[in-house]
C-alpha cells in the first residue's frame, strides 16, 4: 500500500467525518446564534433557554438527513472493505 492510497482513504473519511458533523452541528449552531441574538435584544440572561431550540433543531436534523448520512458512511465501508484485496497486495 502506497502512502499516496493511504492518505486517499483518510481524506475520503475525513471528509465523511467533517460533511456528518458539519450537517448535524450547524443547524443546531445557527439556531443558537438567533436565540442569542433574542435574548441580547430583550435583555433575557436565561442559559437554558437556548438549550431546547437547539437540541430540537440537532434532532430534526438527525431524522432528516439521518438516512443519508447512514448511506454515505456504508459506501465509504464498502468500497473500503471490497478493496481490502487491492489494499493489501
Amino acid at each position: 500500500m502506497t502512502p499516496e492510497v493511504v492518505m486517499q482513504l483518510f481524506g475520503n473519511a475525513f471528509y465523511l467525518i467533517v460533511l456528518m458533523v458539519s450537517l448535524i452541528v450547524g443547524p443546531g449552531l445557527i439556531v443558537g446564534l438567533l436565540v442569542s441574538m433574542f435574548q441580547a435584544a430583550t435583555l433575557i440572561n436565561e442559559q437554558t433557554l437556548s438549550f431546547l431550540p437547539r437540541l430540537l433543531v440537532t434532532l430534526v436534523a438527525i431524522m432528516f438527513l439521518g438516512s443519508w448520512l447512514l448511506t454515505e458512511f456504508m459506501d465509504l465501508f464498502n468500497e473500503l472493505f471490497l478493496n481490502i484485496p487491492l489494499l493489501i497486495g
